[in-house]
């Protein structure tokens, strides 16, 4: 029996797609869900996982070819004469039995007994349905997100959970999330592999009262004879699905998870084979799949993924996996420049390292192209300008130094100049309710904010993310502080969740943080200003004393800059508004606000 490949459905208004790379060849062996080609569309870059096990028996849309979905991209033949499993039987059509002669199955009859150990229990098992059991589903995770992709299981298949308890960890374009179990009971089944991206609604995992992992447990041994490596479906238990212990036979990727012993014995027989075979053996080191997302973070840290131990399912190499690796090789990368220093004489000038990703060529990761349509829709929907002042924040820098560790001890934030760009900031939009407006072009309507929505760009290693303090009109600069701090940490940590990206009436951006003295920033779609800050510069200024005298002082100075919609906001407007935080930054009376 053969099976065809179709491209799925990839979100909503997406119709077609493009074979970027094929990770399988005319003649491997496939096993149940492990990824045949990538595709991208317009709006994601994503796996397309085989629905059998089988052989790959034939391609029919080349890499760089745009298909329609429903379009067939392969056919996937199980190498046995039929007879594997019923449920691929029912969905492939009975012409395509011809295909299954074709030279490329010869080699298969030695792996066949394999996967129709697999495939069998496979279908069985999705298709289940358990009444006894809750499914657990991926939730909306925010407007405009249709997909997420699974990267780490928190739990096994008969472990317990409580009610709301974490279950695994999901990724997406915008945020990385906990998904939690809906009851209490037992994790009886999971059904998306880690790594494995799915559409919102689909089922993650199934929660009942707790006799399923004993059912997991009887195929277990059945396929632990076959690949010569019987301890590794024990260890890999998170997994649990049957499709996790597969790749063992046909991928050397399971082998470092396994005993010292195993990845002589899977090294000498499969891998040349799979080698040459699959572009995504030649990717890892070790013979394992690698994400584009793990690729392309492994690029930019400059880590050799064959040297990494995987931690995924069948030993893949993961996100975290890299970043540790990262981290690591950074530690001892101090010592020998510190060593050195004293002993060498002339001074060695600064350079930056150069980049891993020169004279490469990379897909768009899903954040970049989302961040790269909305600020190409607000140049293009919004008359942008900006307007610049300069500040004198000499005495905000007096008050910094002098109540900063007070500060810290008491509020548990760090005082920086944000927390006082940003009070400032919401004061005058209090004053000047056009900044914080929105416009609605259809109806032809202007809504002025009754409250201030700060969005905070910060910079990320996935890129640029905007959290935003609700509500900050109601806070004072100890409130704004705390708020600066948990959003900032909890967004490069990756813990922000869709509410705190959403809402944003206004925005700030800190580009002085990176030496910046002025910038032009794009104003977000939905809002029509936003308020950058430059770096701190000590220069020589003209002051007027108490008595009108002047005199050349040297003063901390930074620039202020606001891009804003002409449309609404005109240029005195913008003019007014930043003089309004100019003053209120110069004035410096803050002394009860940091507790002095």
């Amino acid at each position: 029996m053969s099976e065809n490949v179709q491209l799925p459905a990839l979100g909503e208004s997406v119709t077609e797609g493009t074979v970027t790379r094929w990770l399988k060849a005319v003649g491997d062996p496939v096993e149940v869900d492990e990824p045949l080609l990538e595709v991208s569309t317009d709006k994601v870059d994503t796996e397309i996982p085989s629905p059998v096990a089988g052989v790959l028996e034939q391609i029919l849309a080349e890499e760089d070819e745009t298909v329609e979905v429903g379009a067939t991209l392969a056919v996937i033949g199980d190498g046995s004469g039929g007879g594997e499993t019923a449920a691929p039987a029912e969905s492939a059509p009975e012409p395509e039995p011809e295909k299954a002669p074709e030279p490329e199955p010869e080699p298969e009859p030695e792996k066949a007994p394999e996967p129709a150990a697999e495939s069998s229990p496979a279908p069985a098992e999705s298709g289940s349905g358990d009444g006894e059991g809750t499914e657990v589903t991926l939730p909306a995770l925010g407007e405009s997100v249709t997909e997420g992709t699974v990267t780490r299981w928190l739990k096994s298949v008969g472990d317990s959970v409580e009610v709301d308890e974490a279950l695994l960890e999901v990724s997406t374009d915008k945020v990385d999330t906990e998904i939690p179990s809906p009851v209490a009971g037992t994790l009886q089944k999971i059904v998306v592999d880690e790594d494995e991206t799915v559409e919102v609604g689909a089922v993650l995992a199934l929660v009942g009262s707790g006799a399923a992992p004993a059912e997991k447990a009887e195929p277990a041994p059945a396929k632990a004879p076959e690949p010569a490596g019987a301890p590794e479906p024990a260890p890999s238990s998170p997994a649990a699905e049957s499709p996790a212990p597969a790749p063992a036979p046909s991928t050397p990727a399971p082998a470092p998870a396994a005993s010292s012993p195993e990845p002589a014995k899977s090294a000498a027989s499969p891998e040349p084979a799979k080698t040459t075979g699959s572009p995504a053996a030649a990717a890892g080191g070790k013979g394992s799949y690698l994400t584009p997302l793990v690729r392309k973070l492994a690029a930019e840290k400059g880590v050799d993924v064959s040297t990494v131990q995987g931690t995924g399912v069948g030993g893949r190499v993961r996100k975290e996996d890299v970043l540790a690796a990262a981290e690591k090789a950074a530690a001892p990368a101090p010592a020998p420049a510190a060593s050195g220093a004293p002993s060498s004489a002339p001074k060695k000038p600064t350079v930056p390292e150069v980049s891993p990703l020169r004279g490469t060529t990379e897909k768009m990761s899903r954040l970049r192209k989302v961040v790269a349509d909305r600020m190409l829709e607000a140049m293009q929907t919004q008359a942008q300008l900006t307007t610049v002042v300069e500040v004198d924040v000499t005495k905000v820098a007096r008050l910094r130094k002098a109540a900063k560790e007070s500060f810290k001890a008491r509020e548990g934030a760090n005082l920086t100049f944000l927390p006082f760009y940003t009070l400032a900031a919401v004061e005058a939009l209090k004053a000047f309710p056009k900044i914080n407006a929105s416009i609605d072009t259809d109806k032809g309507e202007v809504t002025y904010h009754g409250s201030e929505n700060v969005g905070l760009a910060v910079d990320t290693e996935r890129g640029l993310i905007v959290p935003v303090i609700k509500n900050a009109g109601d806070l004072n600069l100890a409130g704004i502080a705390r708020q600066i701090g948990d959003l900032a940490a909890r967004t490069r940590g990756n813990k922000v969740g869709p509410d705190d990206l959403s809402g944003a009436t206004f925005t700030i951006t800190n580009t002085g943080s990176g030496g910046a003295l002025i910038d032009t920033p794009i104003v977000p779609v939905g809002q029509v200003a936003i308020l950058g800050t430059g770096t701190i510069t000590k220069k020589p200024v003209v002051v007027t004393g108490p008595d009108g005298e002047e005199t050349i002082a040297i003063r901390q100075m930074a620039y202020l800059f606001l891009s804003y919609d002409h449309r609404l906001v005109d240029g005195a407007d913008a003019a007014r508004f930043l003089a309004a935080i100019k003053n209120r930054i110069e004035e410096g009376a803050f002394e009860s606000e940091v507790g002095l």
